[in-house]
């Protein structure tokens, strides 16, 4: 029988969060040295709900001390740890180098500095509205849906509600406050989710700051 949601989250939820910021990076974490994965998660997570690494280091670590064995696995009753490269017999001990890596960032103050997002899973931990209106409304499927990008972003803005809108334009404020060049607007679009690029002449930073005018004129 599969787990409730609350019965999850209560063991796992952080657990989880932590494994989906290895999306796509290297598990190289040693007991010297955090990877750019769990550093990325640590720089967000510091920054928005402290308190939870705390939790994820209890339910690195009790997942470590007893982790399920198969039969309960197929049966949804455990979390299963996904595939970050780490071979099977060697999970419980990379578990225990995070669990241990998070401990001593609580204990001794380690606040990793604000900086532009360095992971896919950063950039839209925190930015997960702009990833909702670049991966729903700006893909490669726009030319079949909207006549251009003044039409998708005004179809956003008429069934999205204000306050996501709102969220929104505070969410591009803040993209655009970085210290970005031109190229890594473009890198932040594609990680975001836009599959297309900005309508003529405009760059991406430049389109990017006239979506946020636009919808925050509409927004008042």
């Amino acid at each position: 029988m599969s787990m409730k949601p609350l019965e999850h989250d209560h063991r796992y939820g952080e657990l989880d969060q932590v494994m989906r910021a290895y999306l796509g990076q290297p598990a190289d974490d040693t007991p010297e040295k955090r990877s750019a994965a769990l550093e990325a998660y640590l720089r967000h997570t510091w920054h928005t709900r402290s308190w939870a690494i705390s939790e994820a280091e209890r339910q690195l670590r009790e997942y470590s001390r007893n982790p399920p064995g198969r039969l309960r696995l197929s049966m949804g009753e455990f979390y299963a740890v996904p595939d970050t490269g780490i071979p099977e017999s060697a999970i419980q001990d990379w578990l225990l180098v995070l669990a241990d890596h998070l401990k001593q960032s609580v204990e001794g103050g380690e606040v990793p500095p604000p900086s532009s997002p360095r992971t896919h899973w950063e950039w839209h931990a925190r930015f997960p509205e702009t990833a909702q209106l670049l991966g729903g409304w700006f893909s490669q499927d726009i030319v079949d849906e909207f006549a251009d990008h003044a039409a998708a972003l005004a179809d956003y803005r008429a069934t999205t509600d204000p306050q996501l809108v709102a969220r929104l334009c505070g969410e591009l404020n803040e993209l655009l406050a970085l210290p970005l060049d031109e190229s890594d607007y473009a890198l932040a679009a594609a990680e975001l989710g836009m599959e297309v690029a900005p309508p003529a002449p405009h760059s991406y930073g430049a389109w990017l700051q006239s979506a946020a005018t636009e919808l925050s004129v509409a927004d008042s």
